[in-house]
């Protein structure tokens, strides 16, 4: 996999450079000082993978990927040093088609601190972006449920990745804060940064969000996102709780492990919504949903960032509707009987 490094700090693009030599199958491609530099460079010649620092001069690395993916897209991983400063920089660059964000590593003599995480994050994108030889293993579905019970609010489940945070923004601004219906959501995010993420996302909307906690109901006017490096699921209960298989799972949360509980335990009604994002995470798991008689929505081509997730359910016919970002909404308010 072909690696290029953008940062204005000569001290942190060593330290990068060191790491991504020291990768079987990984080279350096190329080494810009900020934005405009990367700009042209990505032109030029197109990486496999950019590492993105968020703040530099001439053009920050919101700029510089959003005019990237427009211009010759590829992979890109925000590098940051301070999560809590600049989060709001970090989800504006994964709206434009940043993957993730991570770290910025340091090192202290021979000793890697903190690497650990940047090279979790290039072996999962080696993976989603096929240059890895690893492959995920077929999810399982759990035992159907026949569990009666009372009657339940409608819930909306949606998964989202690549350019998913504008996406969700644009989605629910158009829920009623009062709305009777409860919502979660998995993005594709490291832990690190899934705190920021729900309180930039409760900014930006009326409906309360927060993250998931285990052994937490869903309840109606709350959005409840996932938080951790493991998969959040629904128990029999219908209480939610996170599980650390299947350990495979090119992302951590998944999407299909979280859609395939629901398709198994949720027994009131539901809408299941997939949005931009690259790979196919999801779309299996929004196919047991339909099965299971919800209301399913695919992000349409023309407005996704990055058309994988939900092309992947088209192809598998997992969508009842495949719609644009901007008319998503009022069909999930029509379909769930979602009313203040």
């Amino acid at each position: 996999m072909r690696i290029a490094i953008v940062n204005d700090t000569f001290m942190v693009v060593e330290v990068l450079r060191r790491i991504v030599v020291n990768i079987s199958d990984c080279e350096l491609s190329w080494v810009a000082y900020d934005g405009v530099e990367a700009v042209s460079n990505c032109a030029l010649d197109t990486p496999d993978l950019i590492l993105m620092d968020v703040v530099m001069p001439r053009m920050d690395g919101v700029e510089a990927t959003r005019q990237i993916m427009k211009q010759s897209p590829c992979a890109i991983l925000m590098v940051t040093a301070s999560i809590n400063k600049y989060a709001a920089k970090v989800f504006e660059a994964m709206g434009y088609g940043a993957l993730d964000a991570v770290n910025t590593p340091i090192l202290s003599g021979q000793q890697k601190d903190g690497s650990t995480g940047l090279l979790n994050k290039i072996a999962t994108i080696a993976r989603l972006i096929g240059k890895s030889s690893r492959q995920r293993s077929q999810l399982t579905t759990p035992p159907a449920n026949s569990h009666q019970g009372k009657r339940l609010p409608p819930l909306i489940a949606i998964g989202a990745s690549t350019g998913g945070p504008q996406a969700l923004t644009t989605i629910l601004s158009q829920f009623p804060r009062d709305a009777n219906a409860a919502v979660v959501i998995i993005q594709h995010i490291d832990a690190e940064f899934a705190l920021g993420f729900a309180n930039w996302l409760n900014q930006q909307v009326s409906i309360p969000v927060q993250l998931a906690t285990p052994g937490c109901l869903l309840e109606p006017g709350k959005v409840l996102v996932a938080g951790t490096n493991h998969h959040l699921v629904i128990c029999p209960d219908l209480s939610l709780a996170y599980e650390n298989q299947p350990l495979d799972c090119v992302y951590r949360p998944s999407i299909d492990v979280f859609f395939q509980s629901l398709a198994s335990y949720w027994w009131g009604e539901g809408v299941g919504v997939l949005l931009t994002g690259m790979g196919r995470d999801g779309a299996a798991g929004l196919k047991q949903m339909r099965s299971r008689g919800w209301h399913t929505i695919a992000q349409n081509q023309e407005t996704s960032i990055v058309y994988g997730m939900p092309k992947a359910a088209v192809e598998l016919e997992a969508a009842v509707e495949v719609l644009s970002i901007e008319a998503i909404a009022s069909q999930i308010i029509r379909h769930s009987q979602f009313t203040p």
